[in-house]
């Protein structure tokens, strides 16, 4: 389950607005929307880098940051280059899947000849990715995988055997895309001679049904396999393609971890792949480096938690002796190690309280990498570069916000987008030292516009818990805040595993819609309890085994921590929360009801027996091993307590968190004549959004709050 951003602007027809006042209108209309850069990418060069604008892929040079034209005329969603930059493949359009995955209508283009060819003669597949000796592109379609000569334009079928909701070659099922964040599950080799790729066997895996009523005269249906908590998940394994002989073979990873394998990766080798793997208890995860010429699989080392690893987004990076970077909370807190090429631990490479959140990539001349942490502060984000060999490092970003960047090929200029709570996104073109060269692109205009319109911006502060630990906070307080005045207060919240609501960054989304309650009367605040991350792995990983346990504790102890300041109102505390924010929130009008008076849920888990494998048993392990962890932190076991105000609502057509979950929780509510209201989206999906859907949804929720709280 990952985090829900709730973007609140739609394309609508500009409107004039009264000034001085925030309103869902003005939300909706565009008028308050920001201005971004699409699809930066640093050419080969290091000396020039590229955009996406209306009308083609522009190129800029780093030096001048002047346009030198465009190097593609029309209009894409997204490019990729080729390794050596002769080629490009270009999506036009479009089609979303679940979250990650899409269909979509590519070509390739040579840059050098002008020549452009249709990918699988202009039918749509998924996942394309250039050989990197750029003669071919691999892809997927209809389940089974493929590669295009580009120059030929032949095709050549590797697998047969794909089918819907059955078998699937290199493409992740939905369990592994939504939980292990990607859809690809192949690679080349670096020499271009083989594709080792995984093959999902989801035959026997349970599938979902859910009716689709859009305008028929009889709903339709749309079914996909969901293994959910303690049922059947794919049988998967590695395949090993060799481009000279035409053959495919399985890959032996008996005398390995092999339930799940969640990633295929490129090394800095030629006849190379590394496979990371675990068993379905995901507290260790196998290292593997496969010999593409023989077969042969030798374990480079084992990953160990004593709760769980994270596998969804390892940070492994090979140099280019083969050493490679891998990412790890061993010592408590998320850092780099450095190994060599055979698996041996060479050296821990970044160490201290805090956290490596992104890495960006390494120089070879200055041997520095270059990584994204929280040193200074977990509610910021900066940017440093670190050498490995002595440990020398040097902040190169703002040193508050969440500061984010895109760097040249060769280190010497980076583009930097930054952020505050108070100050929203820049974008700078710096040097490779963090020197200023030009800002980009600023959003004051956007800033402007919500000063005008009262703007408020969030405090932030922390909130002890009964553990004695200090919860990170923000607060959002009237503009003519009487602190002899007492003020409902709603709170908002996600609280899922490693997650973070409570940060120095712009919000484009929920921050105006709580903008518009503050005007109207009311203080809003966010709190991230126990099993939010950024702060170390004890704090993240104490709710092992009980999810749902601590972290309602938290924000019942946090509502409760506010009602004891003079200017809350304790008797009008009220919470809203999305997907596990939902089943928060349902906890909290449960387990929390003589503490809040009002909650809105939206599309909330109400038993982990109803989630996906992946995801609830790495935190929770499964219903046979741990009943009492699923049924004790269960909304609809508490359905008895509810005293307060209460919305749930649902799209029927949720993928995600399936409709089943409020219809479960609603039943139990209403055996235990309890009232409260419900909202169902119809054909919405776990996003809930299309046409007037948000603002809509947007209108009821706070029609709600004004009327309840």
């Amino acid at each position: 389950m990952k985090k829900i951003f709730l973007a609140l602007a739609a394309a609508v027809a500009f409107q004039n607005f009264s000034a001085q006042e925030i309103t869902l209108d003005k939300i909706y209309s565009g008028y308050y929307r920001g201005k971004g850069i699409a699809g930066i990418t640093s050419m080969k060069n290091g000396e020039n880098y590229l955009v996406i604008e209306q009308g083609g892929i522009a190129k800029y040079s780093y030096k001048t940051s002047q346009k030198e034209g465009n190097i593609v005329d029309g209009n894409f969603e997204s490019y990729e280059f080729s390794d050596d930059e002769s080629k490009i493949l270009l999506l036009k359009e479009s089609q979303p899947i679940y979250r990650h995955s899409f269909l979509g209508n590519f070509d390739v283009k040579d840059l050098k000849s002008g020549k452009v060819i249709s990918l699988n003669n202009g039918k749509p597949v998924q996942e394309p990715r250039f050989s990197p000796d750029a003669t071919k592109v691999a892809f997927v379609f209809e389940n089974n995988l493929f590669f295009q000569d580009v120059d030929s334009g032949k095709i050549t079928q590797i697998t047969n055997d794909g089918k819907k909701n059955s078998i699937l070659n290199g493409l992740a099922d939905w369990v592994y895309e939504e939980e292990f964040g990607h859809a690809r599950l192949y690679e080349w080799t670096k020499n271009s001679d083989a594709i080792v790729f995984v093959k999902s066997n989801e035959a026997e895996v349970p599938e979902v049904y859910i009716p689709i009523y859009g305008k028929s005269l009889y709903p339709q249906e749309m079914r996909f396999k969901y293994p959910k908590a303690g049922e059947k998940n794919s049988v998967v394994s590695a395949q090993l393609y060799r481009i000279d002989s035409g053959k495919t073979t399985q890959l032996n990873l008996s005398s390995f971890k092999n339930y799940y394998i969640p990633n295929v990766i490129q090394t800095a080798k030629p006849d190379e792949i590394v496979l990371i793997t675990s068993e379905r208890i995901q507290n260790a995860s196998d290292v593997l480096k496969v010999n593409t010429k023989t077969g042969t699989v030798q374990k480079l080392f084992t990953e160990t938690d004593e709760k769980w690893v994270d596998t969804d987004s390892p940070t492994l990076e090979f140099l280019e002796d083969d050493s490679f970077l891998w990412g790890s909370e061993r010592d408590g807190y998320r850092h780099l190690y450095w190994y060599e090429k055979d698996g041996k631990l060479k050296k821990q490479v970044t160490k201290g309280n805090w956290e490596v959140t992104d890495y960006y990539g390494f120089n070879p001349k200055s041997k520095e990498i270059y990584v994204q942490t929280t040193e200074k502060g977990s509610i910021n984000k900066v940017i440093s570069k670190i050498n490995i060999e002595n440990g020398k490092s040097q902040l190169i970003s703002n040193t508050e916000g969440n500061n984010s960047a895109n760097f040249s090929k060769n280190y010497n200029y980076f583009i930097e987008t930054s952020s505050t709570a108070s100050q929203p996104y820049t974008f700078v073109l710096k040097d490779g030292n963090g020197k200023v060269v030009k800002e980009l692109q600023n959003n004051n205009e956007q800033l402007q516009k919500l000063k005008a319109d009262n703007f408020v911006e969030k405090e932030f502060i922390t909130i002890p818990n009964e553990a004695g630990d200090l919860m990170n906070a923000w607060v959002m307080k009237p503009k003519n805040f009487d602190k002899n005045k007492k003020y409902p207060l709603f709170m908002f919240q996600y609280s899922g595993p490693g997650s973070q609501q409570v940060s120095n960054s712009w919000d484009n989304g929920n921050t105006l819609w709580f903008n518009h309650l503050v005007q109207k009367g009311y203080i809003v605040a966010c709190v991230d309890g126990r099993g939010t991350g950024y702060k170390g792995a004890k704090f993240k990983k104490v709710t092992y085994m009980n999810l749902g346990k601590y972290e309602i504790e938290d924000q019942i102890a946090a509502a409760k921590w506010f009602g004891n300041q003079s200017y809350i109102d304790k008797t009008r505390i009220g919470m809203f929360g999305w997907s596990f924010g939902g089943y928060m929130t349902s906890l909290a009008l449960t387990k929390g009801a003589d503490v809040f008076k009002a909650g809105i849920a939206v599309a909330p888990v109400t038993n982990w027996r109803y989630y996906d494998t992946v995801y609830t048993e790495r935190f929770m392990r499964t219903p046979q091993e741990n009943p009492d962890g699923y049924d004790k932190n269960s909304p609809t076991e508490y359905a008895k307590l509810l005293k307060g105000n209460f919305l749930l609502i649902h799209g029927t057509a949720d993928d995600n968190v399936h409709f089943q979950n409020s219809m479960e929780f609603s039943e139990a509510l209403i055996q235990n004549k309890k009232q409260f209201e419900f909202m169902a989206y119809p054909d919405k999906n776990h996003g809930i959004y299309g046409g007037q859907t948000r603002p809509q949804l947007y209108q009821k929720m706070t029609n709600f709050i004004l009327e309840n709280l």
